[in-house]
């Protein structure tokens, strides 16, 4: 009974802890910010503290711009990602099967991806005569390359012989990728899905620098160009918000999808 109760108190206790872990940063946030905090090479001087964040949260709250705000972002991130989705699968399954294929496109991907998504900007403006369309390019290269190289890892660590023993028993290719390949690559093209969103998230205040009224990104862009420091923060954590929410929706999409899987850390 005794360990009974301690199993049914556990999870409680789990998010008292998470709950407190946050307080504990706000506090040292708040504590730094109020005392002027000066460490040498990091200064709290210009911070403003989390009760002037929550002030310019309760403004952004009511302004009639928040909608545009937050639709314009969300549009250019899942238009860039759902693209890099279906390029990144089809590229990554043609790699991880195929040798002639993988001689074809790894190498310009691999010179390609360290190239931050920064340095996109002049190029994406003289290749695409929509500033919409630039955006939603940067967007689109932040998650490309981290869902080809998982869908890569996964479907090039097949084991060899299951395959082998399927086309021994008459499998036929399409059957060997829909039965085998497929459910053993899915928890790394989950994985690269779950670190695409969060980069292409991450690549929104760059994309939107480049133009644009509205978004998420401009927003925290304009705020830091206005001296707003308190709405640079509530931008971020805006970002922030949304991009976890998509990591959570795909992450648990993907435990729902593959019942056999059973991560070796508890969440």
């Amino acid at each position: 009974m005794a360990s009974g109760r301690t199993i049914d108190r556990l999870p409680m206790l789990r998010w008292l802890v998470r709950a407190g872990s946050i307080l504990a940063c706000i506090g040292l946030w708040q504590l730094a910010s109020s005392l002027h905090v000066h460490l040498g090479i990091v200064t709290f001087r210009n911070v403003p503290p989390p009760t002037e964040v929550v002030q310019s949260a309760i403004v952004l709250l009511k302004s009639p711009k928040l909608f545009a705000h937050i639709s314009s972002s969300l549009w250019r991130v899942f238009a860039g990602y759902g693209a890099a989705v279906v390029i990144g699968i089809a590229f990554g399954f043609a790699i991880g099967r195929s040798r002639a294929a993988s001689d074809l496109l790894l190498p310009p991907l691999e010179l390609l991806r360290p190239i931050p998504a920064v340095a996109w900007i002049p190029l994406s403006i003289l290749m695409f005569p929509s500033s919409e369309l630039s955006m939603i390019y940067i967007t689109f290269i932040g998650a490309l390359f981290p869902i080809i190289l998982n869908t890569v890892h996964g479907v090039a660590n097949i084991d060899r012989r299951l395959v082998a023993s399927a086309r021994s028993l008459g499998g036929t290719p399409v059957a060997i990728l829909r039965e085998i390949v497929l459910p053993g690559a899915a928890p790394s093209i989950v994985t690269g899905l779950a670190i695409g969103i969060g980069t292409s998230w991450f690549c929104l205040v760059t994309a939107e620098m480049i133009s644009g009224q509205f978004g998420i990104g401009y927003y925290t862009w304009e705020a830091y160009t206005l001296q707003n420091y308190a709405d640079i923060i509530v931008g971020m954590l805006v970002i922030g918000l949304l991009g976890m929410g998509s990591s959570w929706l795909l992450t648990t999409l993907g435990h729902y999808l593959m019942p056999w899987r059973h991560p070796a850390v508890a969440r």
